[in-house]
C-alpha cells in the first residue's frame, strides 16, 4: 500500500485545472453495453474506478484504450457475455451500473451485489424494484443479482427515495425498452443529465431530463456516439476547500460553476473570497481566519454528502462552532475520529458533529475509511503542525485524479510513499 506525507503550513498559490467527473464518467462508459461498434469518450479521470470499469467491460467482450484523458470503446458483442463477478465489483458500487444496460441489450446479467465506500447501506432494491416491473425476472443467489428477461417494457416506475445509480440504470435500461417509461422522483444530479445526453446522443428518445419526472419512448435500437463528459464538481469544490483553509489564492479551471451555487454560498458564508473570473474559472481566496458555519447535506441542488467531510476540515480551525448535520449516509462520520487525532474539538450528536473550531491540528498517522474521508485529511493534513500520514490512499485514488500532484503543483508539500499501513 502506499500513504501520503504531507507537510503542513504552506500556502497554496497558482493555477489547477478540474478533471472530468467520475460519476459521469462511469455510468457513460457503462453506456455503451447498450450498442455495438467504436466509442471515443473524452475529459475521462484516469482513475482506479475507471480502470476496473473497463476491466470489467473486458469481460462483456468491450475492449477499450485509456489514454490520458481519452477512453476509446469498441463493443463487439460477439460472445453473449452478461456477468460482473465479485472480485471487481466488490472494489466499486458502480458497477451496479452494468445491470440495466446488460438487460435491455443481452437480456441477461449476473452482477455480484456492490461492494465501495463503507458509507452506509446504499441498498439495491430501488434497482430490483423498478427493473421488475419492467419485465425482468431477478433473483439473489450466493450474493449475486441474477436477471433475464425476454425484453423489457415500459413502465411507471416511482422511486420510494432518490437514488443516481437507481435513476441512471432505469434509464439505460428503458431507452431499448417496449414503450414507454416514466421515472418518478428521479436523481436530478447533473451526473445523471450528463449521462441522459450522451444516451440522446446516440439516439435515445428522454424528456424531463433534469426534472423529477424523467419520460424514455423506448427505441429498436442505437447507434454508437462520442461524447465529452462533464468536469467533476466534487473535485473543484473540494480544491476551493484546500485553498480557503491554507489562506491561499488560487484560480481554478474547469469549474462547473452552475452546478455548485449552494457551494459557493456556504464557502462564501465561512469569509472564503469567490471571485468568477469567468465562466470556467473561479478564483478562491481568503483573507484571515475562517468563521463557523452549519451545513446539512441533501439531495441536489443541496449541499453535497461528497463534500461534508472536506467542509469539515475547515471547520475544525475556523472561529467558532459549527454544526455539519448527514442525512444521506449514516455511516459518513468516520473521519471524525482521524480529524480528531489531529487536534480537532468535535463531538458526535446523532446524525450531526458538533466541530469547535480550534486554533491549530497537529500532523498525525491517520487512516482513510472512504474516498471523501481521505480528502478531509489531506486537506487539514495542508495547515497541520509538521507531518501528517495519510494511510489507505487506494481510497483517494478512487475518485481523485493526481491529487497530491495537483496540490504540490501549488505549492503543498506532499509526498508519496510505499508501506503505509
Amino acid at each position: 500500500m502506499e500513504k501520503l506525507v504531507i507537510e503542513g503550513g504552506y500556502t497554496l498559490k497558482g493555477k489547477v485545472e478540474v478533471s472530468g467527473s467520475k460519476n459521469a464518467s462511469l455510468p457513460i462508459i457503462a453506456a455503451t453495453i447498450l450498442c455495438d461498434g467504436e466509442y471515443k469518450i473524452d475529459n475521462v479521470p484516469n482513475l482506479r474506478d475507471v480502470r476496473t470499469l473497463l476491466k470489467l467491460l473486458s469481460l462483456l467482450n468491450i475492449e477499450s484504450r485509456l489514454d490520458r484523458s481519452k477512453v476509446l470503446l469498441k463493443n463487439k458483442n460477439d460472445n453473449g457475455a452478461y456477468e460482473a463477478p465479485y472480485d471487481l465489483v466488490k472494489t466499486m458500487r458502480a458497477s451496479i451500473l452494468v445491470l440495466g444496460p446488460l438487460l435491455a441489450k443481452r437480456r441477461k446479467a449476473r452482477v455480484s451485489l456492490p461492494g465501495g465506500c463503507a458509507i452506509g447501506e446504499r441498498p439495491v432494491d430501488q434497482h430490483i424494484k423498478a427493473l421488475k416491473q419492467m419485465g425482468a425476472t431477478i433473483d439473489i443467489e450466493h450474493g449475486y443479482i441474477v436477471a433475464e428477461c425476454d425484453s423489457l417494457k415500459g413502465a411507471d416506475i416511482y422511486f420510494d427515495l432518490v437514488t443516481v445509480t437507481g435513476t441512471e440504470n432505469v434509464l439505460m435500461a428503458a431507452v431499448l425498452a417496449k414503450g414507454k417509461t416514466t421515472i418518478y422522483n428521479a436523481a436530478i444530479e447533473p451526473e445523471v443529465i450528463d449521462l441522459a445526453n450522451f444516451l440522446i446522443k446516440m439516439g435515445a428518445k428522454i424528456e424531463g431530463v433534469g426534472t423529477k419526472t424523467i419520460t424514455v419512448y423506448g427505441v429498436d435500437s442505437l447507434s454508437p456516439a462520442n461524447y465529452s463528459v462533464m468536469n467533476d464538481r466534487i473535485e473543484a469544490a473540494t480544491l476551493m476547500c484546500a485553498a480557503a483553509i491554507t489562506g491561499g489564492d488560487v484560480e481554478i479551471v474547469g469549474v462547473p460553476q452552475e452546478y455548485l451555487t449552494t457551494v459557493f454560498e456556504k464557502l462564501s458564508e465561512t469569509g472564503v473570497n469567490i471571485e468568477f473570473v469567468d465562466d470556467k474559472k473561479v478564483r478562491v481566496y481568503s483573507l484571515g481566519r475562517l468563521k463557523a458555519a452549519d451545513v446539512t447535506t441533501q439531495v441536489y441542488p443541496g449541499f453535497p454528502t461528497d463534500l461534508q467531510a472536506q467542509f469539515m476540515a475547515l471547520m475544525c480551525v475556523a472561529d467558532g462552532v459549527s454544526v455539519v448535520t448527514e442525512t444521506i449516509f449514516e455511516n459518513r462520520f468516520m473521519h471524525v475520529a482521524e480529524l480528531k487525532r489531529m487536534g480537532a474539538d468535535i463531538r458526535l450528536k446523532d446524525r450531526s458533529a458538533v466541530v469547535n473550531g480550534v486554533k491549530r491540528l497537529s500532523g498525525a498517522h491517520v487512516m482513510a475509511s472512504d474516498l471523501r474521508a481521505s480528502a478531509s485529511l489531506v486537506i487539514a493534513g495542508l495547515v497541520a503542525e509538521g507531518e501528517t500520514h495519510v494511510h489507505r490512499i487506494y481510497h483517494l485514488d478512487r475518485g481523485y485524479e493526481f491529487f497530491d500532484k495537483k496540490l504540490n503543483g501549488l505549492g503543498a508539500k506532499i509526498k508519496r510513499e510505499k508501506n503505509g499501513v
